[in-house]
This record gives C-alpha cells, sequence and structure tokens, in this order.
C-alpha cells in the first residue's frame, strides 16, 4: 500500500517527537497515531487537511466499541492533540479539532504510598558496597528525595547533578529544577565516586550498567523489584511507587499542594490533587484557615 500523506505527516510528527520525548511515549504515540491513519483511510480520509473533530470523535467512539479501557482513550487522544498542534504548526489546520472532544472519564488507580517506617527501614537497609549496590541505593534515594518520574531518572547525565539540586527534562519537554534531600545527596556522591569503575569512557548517563551503558527503563524497574524481595520489602515496587510516596509524604507534613504540583511537574493543580488523592475536606480546612472572607468569625465578633 502506497504511503498517503496523511501516514506522511505521522511519521514526520514522530520523528520530530523522538527528538525530545522519550521512546516508550513515540512508540506508544505511534500506535495511537497508525490506528487513526487505518480508521481514516477506512472512510476515504488521507489528508492530514480532513482531519476535524466529527471524524475524530468517531474515531475515538470506534475505539471505545472495541473494549479500549478508558486510561488507553485518554491517552490515544492526548497523540490526536499532540499530533493536531503539529498540523496547525505547520498550517495544515487551522485549529486543533481535539479541543473539542472531551477527554475520556478515568478510575484512579493510583498506586498506595509506602508507610513511611517501612519505607525508612527499606533504604537503611545495607548493601554489600558494590559499584552496582552504591547505584541502585543513590538511584532509590533520588527517586524517593526527588520525585522523579522513572523517564527523567533514565534520562539524567552526569552535568544534571548540582549537589542539593538535579534539573529533570519532564513531560513536554519541560526542564524543572528539584531539590535533593541529604540522605540522597550522600548517596549519589558515594555513586560519583565509583561510577567511573562501570562507566563506559564516552557514557555521558548519570547511572549506568554493568556493560558501562545508559540503565534502560525495564533495567531500573527490574532492579527496584529485586531490591524490594531482597531486603524484605513485603510489597511490590517499582519506580512511580516512590514518586507517589513522595508526594504524598510530603503533602502529609507541609499541606501545600501548590509547591507538591511545582515538584512534581504537574501542569495543572488537579492532576496532583488526584495523584495525591488529597481529599476535599482537608482542600476545605485549608480554605477556611487561610482564605480572609472565609475565615470563621470568633465567637465575640459575631453579631448577636
Amino acid at each position: 500500500m502506497s504511503e498517503t500523506a496523511l501516514s506522511a505527516a505521522i511519521e514526520a510528527f514522530l520523528k520530530q517527537l523522538g527528538g525530545y520525548a522519550s521512546p516508550a511515549t513515540v512508540i506508544a504515540y505511534r500506535q495511537d497515531l497508525q490506528a487513526l491513519s487505518a480508521f481514516a483511510e477506512s472512510r476515504d480520509v488521507t489528508q492530514p487537511e480532513a482531519l476535524d473533530t466529527p471524524l475524530l470523535r468517531a474515531f475515538l467512539g470506534a475505539q471505545r466499541s472495541k473494549g479500549l479501557a478508558p486510561r488507553s482513550l485518554a491517552r490515544r487522544r492526548a497523540a490526536l492533540s499532540r499530533f493536531a498542534d503539529y498540523l496547525v504548526k505547520r498550517e495544515s489546520l487551522p485549529h486543533n479539532p481535539v479541543s473539542l472532544l472531551r477527554t475520556p472519564r478515568q478510575p484512579s488507580h493510583l498506586p498506595r504510598p509506602l508507610d513511611i517506617d517501612q519505607l525508612n527501614q527499606f533504604l537503611d537497609t545495607p548493601h554489600d558496597g558494590s559499584p552496582l549496590a552504591i547505584r541502585d541505593q543513590a538511584m532509590l534515594e533520588l527517586l524517593y528525595s526527588s520525585g522523579l518520574r522513572l523517564a527523567e531518572l533514565a534520562s539524567l547525565d552526569i552535568h544534571a547533578v548540582h549537589h542539593q539540586q538535579v534539573r529533570v527534562i519532564g513531560k513536554g519537554a519541560k526542564p524543572r529544577q528539584v531539590p535533593v534531600g541529604r540522605r540522597a545527596q550522600a548517596a549519589l556522591a558515594q555513586w560519583q565516586a565509583v561510577r567511573g569503575q562501570l562507566a563506559a569512557a564516552d557514557e555521558t548517563a548519570l547511572f549506568v550498567g554493568a556493560r558501562g551503558n545508559r540503565l534502560g527503563h525495564r533495567a531500573i524497574q527490574k532492579r527496584l523489584a529485586q531490591l524490594a524481595v531482597v531486603r524484605g520489602l513485603p510489597e511490590h515496587l517499582h519506580p512511580h511507587r516512590l514518586r507517589h510516596s513522595f508526594a504524598s509524604h510530603l503533602l502529609e507534613s507541609s499541606q501545600d499542594l501548590r509547591a507538591v504540583q511545582e515538584l512534581l511537574g504537574h501542569a495543572n493543580l488537579a492532576t496532583t490533587q488526584v495523584y495525591t488523592r488529597l481529599d476535599w475536606q482537608h482542600l476545605a480546612t485549608s480554605y477556611d484557615s487561610a482564605h480572609p472572607r472565609a475565615k470563621r468569625q470568633s465567637r465575640e465578633n459575631r453579631e448577636p
């Protein structure tokens, strides 16, 4: 089958996306947009200029009818929106037709945060002092100390760490600075002292594997799961659970939702509210105590 103008535009978009997004994002978006291309061609739409809201609504409806989960539908909509933004910038479309489509409602399947005492005991478990064990400790401490995403941790280069802070590239290629706690600083210093024993001479990655190259996503996930078993943590451990624990524990102690939002790199405060499972009673209490027009009157100031 010959390549259509729509499929060519998709490939050009994915090539550009690969310059700043994670490989996992590119793979997922490729799958989403190839599904769109197949659906559009079944309706004799082969030009990117012909993409409109009714067509995209019909596409998402067909995907829903096939049993696609709400989370997958939401990601598919996000892929469509990013692609449409690309077409708008290329002046292939006058506006983004996805903006008129409702985001599929998603159930909350967030990981339960780890118990603070249990997590501290896990992190304080002694290791054998090998370069790999020192590296693992640095990854654990940094994930929990700074709330990094898996992709952010894996993409860190050696120049990204500046003693008390680390510069990461978040979703949408947005950079941010996040603080590094005292224990994480110490763990990173120990790792940087022995990193040269493993890293290849020209490798810029902060975290490398036994062969000296950048540690991949799956390798990090596998290592964390193994450490949970070896150190006796009675629950499955993955990077996102440490990020969620970071957010929940910080919110419990600080009650500063906006600061947690900034540290997590969330564009919208609503995302942080869902992410941390912040209940409305907590918000109401904070509102009553902070807003000048919401503070409750004392008894002596109330009108009789």
